[in-house]
């Protein structure tokens, strides 16, 4: 009597691109159906180019941490508990969210989350509507560990109905914070909002000299936009920057945080608008003359 086995997720075909999915086990197939018949892109420990960049795709449930796509405690848009109705306006205006975590003291002592849609609804559009209290409008937060898988919390939220989580350190303190968007995003790719720049438009002129760009934007078209050669920087190697991100992050040596400027020596000034521990997402430009 032969015995066929059923492991078929040790070994991959000699052609995984060729390969007939339903041949393969249950993980492969889904990396099968989600890289379009590529197995090799499927495994971001493949090749030496993959093991700097984590691709989306299902096997992100399984193999990430929330530590590995949490935004860093510095990075947290947060409020206080007595913060005044004008304030937390301005602070919605600003940051352009709609989930704020609120504390009590330091972030160390969260108690909750506001959404803009209930001061909306109790206050009006303008903030209006009776003294503010803030407690009373309070949504519930997750409160997770950094080692937790993110396929793990995702399946947390849909089932609780929260779409915001605080990551915990090992002495109870808040050590970061993810959001439902950021776990889907590392199995669908980037989701881009209204506010985000035009899909195949790289970026908006918010105003004279001030540019709003994708960090994703080719450097040799921008540079073409606003008459600067920015590869002649000490820092920056022509020849291993393509990107107005990858030169930002050239220019600082690591992925900078959200709100953190970075100057260029030709004049230009880069403000980052969106970012996370591993990539730079949105940044604003100053090009000289700088605004007052």
């Amino acid at each position: 009597m032969t015995t066929i086995s059923t492991n078929t997720t040790e070994e991959e075909p000699e052609d995984p691109s060729s390969s007939d999915p339903a041949s393969l086990g249950f993980f492969a197939r889904l990396k099968w159906a989600f890289v379009g018949g590529d197995l090799e892109t499927a495994n971001v420990s493949d090749t030496v180019e993959n093991k700097f960049e984590i691709r989306p795709g299902i096997s992100n449930l399984r193999d990430l941490r929330i530590e590995d796509v949490a935004v860093p405690k510095a990075d947290i848009v947060s409020v206080p508990v007595t913060i005044t109705k004008d304030d937390l306006v301005r602070v919605f205006r600003e940051s352009g969210l709609t989930r704020l975590p609120v504390y009590s003291g330091t972030l160390d002592t969260p108690l909750g989350l506001i959404h803009l849609k209930d001061l909306a609804l109790r206050h009006g559009f303008n903030g209006n509507g009776g003294r503010l209290v803030l407690k009373k409008m309070l949504r519930p937060l997750l409160y997770v560990p950094a080692s937790m898988p993110i396929g793990v919390l995702l399946s947390k939220m849909q089932a609780d109905r929260v779409h915001m989580a605080l990551v915990i350190d090992e002495y109870g303190g808040t050590d970061g914070l993810v959001t439902i968007e950021d776990l889907i995003e590392q199995v669908v790719g980037e989701i881009e909002d209204e506010h985000d720049v035009a899909e195949g438009k790289f970026w908006t002129v918010e105003k004279p000299g001030c540019y709003l760009a994708q960090a994703k934007t080719p450097l040799d078209e921008f540079q073409a936009e606003i008459n600067r050669d920015l590869t002649e920087a000490d820092e920056v190697d022509p020849e291993e920057v393509d990107t107005l991100g990858g030169l930002v992050f050239m220019l600082s040596g690591r992925v900078p945080l959200r709100g953190e400027v970075v100057q260029h020596p030709a004049g230009v000034e880069f403000e980052i608008v969106d970012a996370d521990p591993r990539r730079i997402k949105r940044l604003r430009a100053y090009v000289d003359p700088k605004p007052a």
